[in-house]
């Protein structure tokens, strides 16, 4: 009986797998073989498949992915959730003694050296805290609205972002922001991505413009755009989460007039800076939200002036933070984005060249160990970080569309899949994965392309390396066990 039970159970399995999933993974593997066979081939090669080679290395890094995959499906899904704050206690420690590691790659201490083995932690504890998440969001009685639970919630995000940041790997320990877009699924008020976002754009125009002048005034463009944002930013949270449209045309009446009869006065009787008339008026503001909070005793106006007050302060500590925390080439990289600096000599090389790479491939590319721009290592990290502009230019325009649809299908399917999850800890899981994975894509084809900083992370199952490899499938073969046993039968 014991052994017709179990004869059933795998091939229940079997059957329950996702094998779209699994096929785009595959189809994935294969052009990432062939993107790292073109970006690390040079003249005179021989032998593609030597293990000499990094595109022969690869292919033992996929083999033992896929071995690996196999082994997860084969093993029972609810070891996961049992022991999911177990495995996530033990890469929070072993992420804790990496700071400590003697061994220095490219000024990252983030790589354990075990003899010709390099592993990086951060790779593997993205699996951890998704299931760490998942098992503490699916317990009994947890709420996202309860900001005990929800801080809780982000505590298990942010402390392997502190460790990895310890390790100096700024990049990786970014990723973990992906977690908030899985919290916004399950709950979390919309307010919190819309600071986010707002945040990047205080930070974007405030810094880009704020040596430009207004007109003939001596009023900075970049502080004047980002303090009226703030004001309209307010205001529009007033209309869309109090449903008061009257306050909302009232700041808006007030911010806007005050600061059209300010620029006319600077502009034809006495120029000063506007800047401070921004400020009195995002005062007022202030003192009118907490006014209607107190009067009304109604705590989302509090929480819209905090938003305000928030928004100001982070504002003006930008510059700061840009130019005394900061390392220097995250200052200079940061600078090359947004069009401040041209350093293609230095910190803008790598975009520059990945640039005319992507450029160089037209429609159809230049076919498959074709490509100058690599071949001749124009691009540094090219079989890494900046593995998609081989893709652009030995494939084109059409090569690079199939790889992002690929990645687009993955994704999609990975949101559907998280869906039809019977219990809420596959479903978190589900979408932790599914955000990883479309931050990675965004990121990464982002900066390559010169639409996103470069900070150093790599394209999944394309960058060449074990751990990144190992990483996503962890990451991957781990939701699918999941997702297979949601209607099996247990004794």
């Amino acid at each position: 009986m014991a052994g017709n039970y179990k004869s059933n159970k795998q091939t229940g399995v079997l059957r329950s797998l996702d094998w779209w999933t699994i096929g785009i993974y595959l189809a994935l593997l294969s052009f990432g073989w062939v993107s790292v066979c073109g970006a690390s081939y040079t003249y005179g090669d021989t032998d593609i498949l030597s293990l000499s080679s990094r595109s022969g290395m690869q292919i033992v890094w996929i083999g033992t992915s896929i071995c690996l995959g196999f082994v997860l499906l084969m093993m029972d899904d609810r070891i996961y959730d049992t022991f999911a704050y177990v495995i996530y206690a033990l890469l929070l420690l072993l992420l804790f003694a990496t700071i400590f590691n003697p061994h220095s790659i490219k000024g990252s201490r983030s790589w354990i050296v075990l003899g010709p083995l390099r592993l990086q932690p951060a790779e593997f504890a993205k699996f951890a805290t998704a299931l760490a998440i998942a098992k503490f969001m699916s317990a009994y009685g947890f709420t996202i609205s309860n900001w005990k639970h929800f801080a809780a919630a982000v505590g298990i995000v942010f402390l392997p972002m502190l460790c990895i940041v310890g390790q100096r790997e700024t990049g990786s320990a970014l990723v973990y922001l992906s977690f908030f877009l899985m919290f916004y699924r399950e709950g979390m008020p919309g307010s919190f991505l819309f600071t986010g976002v707002a945040m990047v754009i205080y930070f974007v125009v405030g810094v880009k413009y704020d040596d430009v002048m207004l007109w003939n005034t001596p009023t900075s463009v970049g502080k004047f755009s980002v303090l009226l944002l703030v004001q309209l930013f307010s205001a529009g949270m007033v209309w869309t989460y109090l449903q008061d449209k009257i306050k909302a045309q009232r700041i808006l009446l007030f911010s806007l007039s005050i600061t059209i009869l300010s620029l006319l006065f600077s502009e034809f009787v006495i120029r000063f800076d506007i800047v401070w008339v921004q400020l009195v008026i995002s005062a007022a503001l202030i003192g009118y939200l907490v006014y209607n909070a107190m009067s009304a005793r109604i705590i989302q106006y509090l929480f819209i002036a905090t938003f305000t007050i928030g928004s100001i302060t982070f504002f003006y500590s930008a510059n700061y933070v840009l130019n005394d925390v900061m390392q220097p080439h995250q200052r200079v990289r940061i600078n090359v984005l947004l069009g401040l600096e041209e350093d293609l000599a230095g910190a803008g090389y790598n975009v520059h060249q990945s640039e005319i790479a992507i450029g160089s491939g037209g429609l159809q590319g230049k076919g498959f160990l074709n490509g100058t721009q690599t071949k001749l290592n124009f691009v540094p990290e090219q079989d890494t970080d900046f593995i998609f502009c081989t893709v652009g230019e030995e494939e084109g325009f059409l090569g690079s569309a199939a790889v992002l649809l690929l990645f687009l299908a993955l994704i999609l399917r990975l949101m559907y899949v998280a869906e039809r999850q019977t219990f809420k800890f596959g479903r978190v899981y589900g979408y932790c994965v599914a955000s990883i994975f479309l931050f990675h894509v965004f990121i990464n084809v982002g900066m390559v392309l010169g639409l996103t900083p470069v900070i150093g992370i790599p394209l999944p199952f394309f960058s060449y390396g074990g751990s990144s490899l190992w990483g996503f499938t962890l990451l991957l073969f781990i939701f699918l066990r999941i997702d297979a046993g949601r209607n099996l039968i247990r004794q």
